[in-house]
């Protein structure tokens, strides 16, 4: 396929190219036959799908569907008994320093003795190792995330001491500290308040103009889903992936969660 010239159809300096489709897809997050398995229990059932940075991406499916279970594996924090996760043409196990990662706030131990600024700094520890001192790009780093998610104030206080809004606030600013390309969030939405899930849509929407890939696992198919630029609905194996037009229809949600399912665009 030929390149289309920045400037015009016929300029042969290759140098004012832009990217061909091969190019731009080789760009994308690509998941391929992913499959795990817990004991004898098949968890996630040969799931493919594709998703390009610049997007908001909403990860849907019923209780036990496997959202959890599919972005554990794809950042190899649990094992899969087949298939591939590449970015950038590359496996993406082999670029975790390009990838911000919030856990389920179930999984955190809130009662660990640090401070708002400490957590927001290991943020940087994938850029210059755990035994470093940080730098002064660093600390402004952490400020400017610190103040990103209005939680500047509080850089003092003890994370243990802060609202579950507030602390899930905390952990958005590590992440955005890290400056990674690929961001991923376990059920960010749980036990917050609705200021902080606005300043979260906010904050994930202005990492999207950044070009930033955001992966959030959400179990909420209310108004939240509008939010998102395309979805991916699991139950066990993919049910749909794409835009929420192609995802949202009544027969998909029929297949992953059974029965007829009332969302909010039907609701009176």
């Amino acid at each position: 396929m030929q390149s289309a010239s920045f400037f015009d159809n016929t300029s042969p300096n290759p140098r004012f190219t832009v990217h061909t489709q091969a190019q731009q897809a080789a760009s994308n997050l690509v998941v391929d036959n992913l499959s795990v398995k817990y004991r004898s229990i098949e968890a996630l059932s040969n799931v493919s799908f594709s998703v390009k940075p610049g997007r908001l991406v909403g990860i849907f499916g019923p209780n036990g569907a496997g959202k959890s279970t599919l972005i554990k594996a794809m950042l190899g924090l649990i094992p899969s008994i087949s298939g591939k996760v590449l970015y950038q043409g590359k496996p993406l196990v082999d670029q975790l320093e390009q990838v911000a990662y919030v856990p389920q706030r179930s999984q955190i131990d809130w009662s660990y003795p640090v401070t708002v600024w400490d957590v927001v700094m290991m943020g940087r520890t994938k850029k210059t190792g755990w035994f470093q001192r940080y730098s002064s790009i660093s600390r402004r780093l952490a400020t400017q995330a610190l103040e990103r998610v209005g939680m500047i104030e509080f850089r003092d206080r003890a994370i243990s001491d802060l609202s579950g809004g507030q602390q899930q606030r905390v952990f958005l600013a590590r992440a955005l500290a890290q400056q990674a390309e690929v961001f991923c969030f376990d059920e960010p939405f749980v036990g917050i308040d609705q200021k902080t899930q606005s300043i979260m849509f906010d904050v994930f929407k202005e990492l999207t103009r950044e070009n930033k890939l955001i992966l959030v696992v959400n179990h909420d198919l209310g108004e939240s889903i509008t939010h998102f630029d395309d979805l991916i609905l699991l139950n066990k194996s993919l049910v749909a992936s794409g835009t929420r037009q192609q995802v949202m229809t009544q027969e998909n949600l029929e297949q992953a969660y059974g029965g007829r399912v009332v969302f909010f665009s039907e609701a009176a």
